[in-house]
């Protein structure tokens, strides 16, 4: 960053979720430019040509590196090639921001992590729903102590089909190898909302029943119990079967129960007075543009603060937190659903 005000920032992948969620994001950032991209896809540089004025392109991530030196890269490329993207750019010296999944194993993830520390880069992974209007919305009254001691966190997330259908994204979704299946496209997202949610709170164990269409090597369907160190219970339901798109949430305590329906937010307490707590949010979309504002604020925090930042150190633990529940979900469900100790799954964590 010698010599500029700004952060200089590449992108590496840039389909559609870093084209209408990412780059918007950034573009609201004053303390940042993105002027680079890397994608080995013709059609996606090009698209990069045409939404950024005087863009530098590359197809190797490697020549970009050495290259531009770039003060951080935000990989948003498709799951499987998110460790080797990380790695690459750690490696290079540069800050990472990854979206989800930060990694698909946790010795993938505990490699990057401890590369990172040794570096003093920041490593993060995109956890936008903490930015979503509504649970924010809901966090502010839990923060607040209305509604006590969380016992129970409920997450639905039905969709009709997954995200990016008929397009490069369904490919991927679709496949094992690279990162695909529903418990990593959504289950990543519940799994840190409810480690959030709780204020840090380690699970203890999980069960979980996963489903897959006929031919399919990843998940369409997953259904899981987490119970946690308090005595608290989360649950999920994720469907890409559903005949309606809908994301619901019921979240509540000893005092009161906060519900979530789309932007819709209503606390009710034990005399059964009813809150509207509802926001304003733009229609609900696979990107979330609205939401990547929120999570490049904290990544560009966490950068001026160093590596071993709160920020950093927190969204570290909901990632590794999240990783080891898909783990311990996948093993559950293989044994038709028996609850599996997250503890034998991993005994340590980042920070």
């Amino acid at each position: 960053m010698a010599g500029s005000s700004k952060l200089r920032g590449a992108i590496s992948g840039f389909g559609e979720v870093a084209a209408r969620a990412h780059l918007p994001g950034w573009r609201t950032r004053d303390g940042v430019s993105i002027n680079v991209v890397h994608d080995p896809i013709s059609e996606r540089r090009h698209e990069a040509i045409r939404q950024i004025k005087n863009v530098r392109v590359y197809d190797d991530l490697e020549l970009m590196l050495d290259g531009e030196a770039p003060d951080f890269v935000d990989i948003a490329s498709p799951p499987g090639m998110h460790y080797e993207a990380a790695l690459m750019a750690l490696r290079a010296g540069a800050h990472v921001l990854v979206e989800k999944p930060l990694a698909l194993t946790l010795a993938q993830f505990d490699e990057l992590a401890a590369l990172a520390a040794e570096k003093q880069r920041v490593l993060m992974c995109v956890h936008n729903w903490k930015y979503a209007p509504a649970y924010a919305a809901a966090c502010r009254a839990i923060d607040a102590g209305k509604l006590g001691t969380i016992r129970f966190i409920s997450l639905d997330r039905l969709r009709t089909e997954p995200a990016g259908a008929g397009g490069a994204g369904a490919r991927w979704r679709a496949s094992a190898a690279s990162g695909g299946g529903i418990l990593i496209d959504h289950g990543w997202h519940v799994f840190y909302l409810m480690h959030w949610i709780l204020g840090g709170e380690p699970p203890l164990s999980i069960s979980a029943r996963l489903e897959s269409p006929a031919g399919v090597d990843v998940d369409d369907l997953a259904d899981v119990r987490v119970r946690f160190a308090s005595g608290a219970l989360g649950r999920a339901h994720l469907s890409w079967r559903a005949p309606v798109r809908r994301t619901s949430a019921v979240i509540y305590g000893e005092r009161a129960a906060i519900e979530i329906e789309g932007n819709r937010v209503t606390l009710t307490d034990r005399s059964g007075e009813v809150h509207d707590l509802s926001v304003a949010d733009v229609p609900d979309d696979s990107y979330h543009s609205a939401w990547f504002s929120g999570v490049a604020d904290e990544f560009e925090r966490a950068i001026t603060e160093g590596a071993n930042s709160p920020a950093a150190m927190r969204n570290q633990r909901e990632a590794r937190v999240a990783l080891m529940l898909i783990d311990a979900a996948r093993r559950s469900s293989i044994h038709k659903g028996v609850e599996v100790d997250t503890l034998l799954i991993s005994s340590k964590s980042p920070g």
